[in-house]
């Protein structure tokens, strides 16, 4: 396929711009920064000129595109002011999808949030493992961005039955070295309870969008996308049940098993994390 990853140049970017490669893709860089190369384009996505017309086609670059990855995003709240995340993420994406409708393009995989999960779980999930089944929890901007998007997009494929738009709701992306601080967590339980103690490997999350890509299902689906164990060393259950005492355990948890549920991703997408910090400290 000839692919357009938006965000080329950030964390997770650029790692699923090397794995689609890997795969055979064609891979088209769109970013504000990043290195100047014959397949790398600086575009403003909040931009809906621009956005749309390095889909359609850039001189000496491409002429059309079979799909768009969309990772483009003030990556977490604070990094901007409040507004400032809503007016970035929230125009960027719409010009994203339609600009890719417009384009043709019928495959969309984008980068929604493990936030809409109810992070920081400062109110208890209301279950472990939390999934992809109850209705979504935003507790900031940022969140409230993404769900937005997931409903954004939910609508376009309601108009355009043959569009596949396919939101991975991805962890704390990781590299390899950040895994240095990995042994810190476990003296306080509290630390990283946050997210329930979940993290995505980089290369993980770029294996969970190639998937997306090459199943290409009609239609809106949201997936958690995070590594298949915590960050901790403890076991999970003991975890769970002195951070969230009371809340009900819907599944005998393996000892340090993920308290972010993978299964969808792992049944419909054919997903299955295959890097763990724990072969690298």
């Amino acid at each position: 396929m000839r692919i357009a990853v938006t965000g080329s140049a950030g964390k997770l970017g650029s790692v699923v711009v090397a794995e689609l490669r890997a795969a055979g893709h064609t891979v088209h860089e769109l970013d504000l920064a990043g290195p100047r190369s014959e397949t790398f384009t600086r575009v403003d996505f909040t931009d809906y000129g621009q956005t749309v017309d390095a889909f359609c086609s850039i001189d000496g670059r491409h002429t059309g595109l079979d799909a768009v990855v969309h990772l483009a995003a003030a990556p977490a709240g604070g990094i901007l002011p409040d507004s400032a995340t809503f007016h970035n993420n929230m125009i960027a994406t719409y010009n994203v999808f339609q600009a890719a409708r417009r384009a043709g393009i019928r495959t969309i995989v984008y980068a929604s949030s493990e936030t809409l999960l109810g992070i920081p779980f400062d109110a208890p999930p209301p279950y472990i493992p939390v999934d992809e089944e109850y209705e979504s929890r935003p507790e900031s901007t940022y969140a409230v961005t993404k769900h937005l998007e997931e409903e954004l997009a939910q609508k376009l494929v309601r108009w355009d039955p043959e569009l596949s738009i396919t939101a991975l709701r991805f962890s704390n992306v990781m590299h390899v070295e950040d895994y240095a601080d990995f042994a810190s967590y476990d003296a306080d339980a509290l630390a990283r309870k946050w997210n329930l103690w979940g993290y995505i490997d980089a290369r993980d999350g770029a294996q969970a969008v190639l998937k997306a890509l090459e199943k290409n299902i009609p239609g809106f689906a949201a997936y958690i996308i995070a590594n298949a164990d915590t960050v901790m060393t403890r076991s999970s259950t003991e975890l769970a049940a002195e951070v969230f005492p009371g809340v009900p355990v819907t599944k005998q948890l393996g000892e340090n098993e993920t308290m972010l549920s993978i299964d969808k991703a792992r049944r419909v997408l054919g997903y299955e994390p295959e890097h763990s910090w724990r072969n690298h400290v």
